[in-house]
């Protein structure tokens, strides 16, 4: 079924309508909502299909940003793991509006056992459909800047098909822009370290290391530390153990085997420039991830210098 079957054919951001979404769509109901308004589960009047709007208030949304989001999104549905998005963007006299695909099984931060996390096996198959989406973004020179669990859905049980969304913090490499909004414990040291409107140089580092915290969620349940800040105490003690102060493995990532700790180290590089790409994490597919005791000897706790591989 092509696009244009899934919803009517309204406009295009290049020449957007003004429509009256109900006129269109029956609004089943409201899946999410933030700040920069609200997605709804909606059926198409003329198709029957059902579809996810995301609907933008023109309140907080430049017209401008609307259509970035909107055609980043259409460009990089074609991967088999990004969010499909439709050829369908409408204004009404409060929102700006396109329709996407709707995933009936919610986002990976609503199965994701707080404390607990996944399975390795479970967690394997999301990082490998994640990292092949954000190498396909990486490789047309685009940054998502907002990797997190509620930015996965899940399409199949077995989380044998995920998928990568919102693309409103998408950005090309190498732009400028300023720091607007506080640290998450998935923002990189060198953006928590920039101040309040400092300017930040988009770089796909950022995504790498929000990418590595992710992959710390799935597995336990909960966040390595609440800010990558020199102030935060968790994030101290990894940094110790980063740049190989001590060779004692910081508590809450004693899970991990010495193997796996090598891809941590490698992805939560502090320096940006010597991170590794996106395409690391599958090097360590075939290793085993988690160890198999609950507690390890000092002995067990230290990771060689030897990073190769």
């Amino acid at each position: 079924m092509s696009f244009k079957d899934k919803s009517p054919r309204t406009s295009t951001s290049e020449n957007l309508q003004q429509l009256n979404i109900k006129d269109h769509y029956q609004v089943i109901k409201e899946l999410g909502r933030g700040t920069y308004g609200k997605v709804l589960l909606a059926r198409c009047r003329e198709t029957n299909a059902e579809v996810a709007l995301k609907v933008l208030l023109k309140q907080g949304t430049k017209l401008r940003d609307f259509r970035r989001e909107f055609k980043i999104s259409y460009f990089l549905s074609p991967h088999f793991n990004i969010m499909d998005t439709y050829n369908v963007a409408f204004e009404t006299p409060t929102s700006f509006v396109f329709a996407q695909e709707y995933a009936p099984l919610g986002d990976l931060f609503d199965v994701i056992e707080p404390q607990v996390g996944m399975t390795e096996d479970e967690t394997k198959l999301i990082v490998k459909q994640i990292g092949s989406a954000l190498d396909f973004m990486h490789s047309k020179q685009l940054v998502h800047r907002d990797i997190k669990p509620e930015n996965v859905l899940v399409f199949a049980p077995d989380y044998s098909k995920v998928k990568l969304m919102d693309f409103g913090m998408t950005r090309q490499q190498g732009s400028v822009i300023r720091k607007t909004n506080g640290s998450i414990p998935y923002t990189p040291p060198e953006i928590c370290e920039a101040v309040r409107n400092e300017t930040i140089i988009v770089q796909t580092t950022s995504d790498v290391w929000a990418f590595g915290v992710l992959i710390f969620c799935i597995l336990t349940g909960n966040f390595p530390w609440e800010s990558a800040d020199i102030g935060d105490v968790y994030f101290k003690e990894f940094v110790l153990w980063q740049r190989r102060k001590t060779v004692k493995i910081p508590s809450q990532w004693r899970k991990f085997t010495p193997r796996f700790m090598r891809l941590f180290r490698k992805m939560l590089e502090i320096k940006p420039d010597k991170r590794c790409n996106i395409n690391e994490v599958y090097k360590y597919m075939s290793n085993m991830w988690l160890t198999t005791a609950k507690h390890g000897s000092d002995d067990d706790d230290c990771i060689s210098s030897d990073d190769s591989g």
